[in-house]
């Protein structure tokens, strides 16, 4: 496991990630469309083919090739975390390592932490401002958007569980902004994600290996 400081949005930190496969665009890796009659499991998804092309370009340009618009969500969350981040020590007692871009030894995968915790902990935390996103995740807990990113974090890092924190500035006023959710380690389902990580590391291989022998 290597470490990199850079904050995330950074050019420094966009140029790290240039290449390795995201937590971000973990759900994309491993997507696939509904299995035909016959077929055990569903063919790549477009979205799937689509990132697999740009790891493998990045690869060989060193450096992203797609441009990176910040939103002014993202805007907002990068300075919503520090508060979300502040408000999960002070209710859990526990302290929050900061942590930057994370990648597996040979730098294949990549994970960009909000926060280490202990030896086995992490801190996800998703900053919500959308009306509809803060009634349907906070009011269901609902995690599984964030799932597959989360997954990647316990297959990059190795530990064991994961507090994801549901920050909502909007419901300050009766004390929910904050809802955290944990998700523990399951060995069963990490060996399905593994296979679809290597699955799509073979996809992404083959579209560089493709390019480098024209």
């Amino acid at each position: 496991m290597k470490t990199t400081d850079f904050p995330q949005g950074s050019e420094a930190w966009l140029q790290v990630r240039a290449g390795v496969i995201t937590a971000s665009r973990a759900k994309d890796a491993r997507s696939r469309l509904k299995p035909l009659k016959g077929e055990t499991v569903g063919k790549p998804s477009a979205k799937m083919l689509a990132y697999a092309k740009q790891v493998a370009v990045e690869r060989i340009a060193q450096r992203p090739v797609d441009k990176f618009f910040e939103t002014w969500q993202m805007k907002e969350g990068q300075i919503e975390e520090s508060n979300a981040r502040q408000a999960y020590e002070a209710d859990s007692g526990a302290f929050v390592d900061e942590a930057g871009f994370i990648t597996t030894d040979d730098g294949i995968f990549g994970y960009s932490a909000d926060g280490l915790i202990g030896e086995d902990g992490l801190l996800e935390v998703k900053s919500l401002f959308s009306s509809e996103r803060i009634v349907d995740l906070i009011g269901e807990r609902d995690v599984s958007d964030f799932r597959d990113q989360c997954l990647m974090g316990f297959f990059v890092t190795g530990r064991k569980w994961i507090d994801v924190v549901l920050w909502a500035p909007a419901l300050k006023n009766i004390n929910r902004e904050k809802t955290v959710v944990r998700i523990a380690r399951d060995e069963d389902e990490m060996y399905l994600f593994e296979q679809d990580m290597l699955f799509f590391k073979a996809l992404a291989d083959k579209y560089e290996t493709q390019l480098r022998s024209i």
